[in-house]
């Protein structure tokens, strides 16, 4: 399936530059999601998957995808602050400044989803609070890899996508 065909393309947003890559048109095709549900997943051990890990926002979309389709529980992954607690926080650079992220802690073995990789820092922060709190994470996968902006690996493969800019 030609998933980029549905991306849409959004130059100099959100700032000018940037060559933004919008799901929305994506996500109005059950085809298309039900193709993601079945492949973004190839090459993982689904038995050894209790949770997919989203990351906020557009990661949450495709990380509950994945779990109500191969029946796991899902995991947000969010923005300092908006989860109850305990809750264990992860701070990490960004390009124009830092961030933090949170994630309340339990146990089991995880995949963290994500929409894009771009240049690897939060899937890095990510992985490093999952760890923190008490998950195993065995795996990653984004919809969208931009190998251009990374050269982002787990455990030395490289990163499980569908669509490579």
């Amino acid at each position: 399936m030609d998933l980029k065909s549905k991306i849409k393309n959004v130059p100099d947003f959100p700032k000018p530059g940037i060559l933004f890559r919008d799901v929305t048109p994506l996500l109005k095709d059950s085809e298309a999601l039900d193709f993601i549900a079945e492949n973004l997943v190839r090459g993982i051990d689904l038995s050894k998957v209790d949770f997919f890990a989203g990351i906020e926002s557009r990661g949450f979309i495709f990380a509950s995808l994945l779990a109500s389709h191969h029946k796991k529980g899902f995991l947000p992954i969010r923005k300092a602050g908006k989860l109850p607690p305990p809750t264990v926080k992860k701070s990490y650079s960004l390009e124009y400044g830092e961030a933090i992220i949170e994630l309340t802690p339990g146990k089991g073995k995880i995949v963290i989803v994500d929409d894009v990789l771009a240049t690897g820092g939060t899937m890095q922060a990510a992985i490093d609070l999952a760890q923190l709190a008490g998950y195993q994470v065995i795996d990653v996968a984004v919809l969208i890899d931009l190998p251009f902006l990374n050269q982002f690996k787990f455990q030395n493969q490289q990163i499980k996508s569908l669509v490579q800019y």
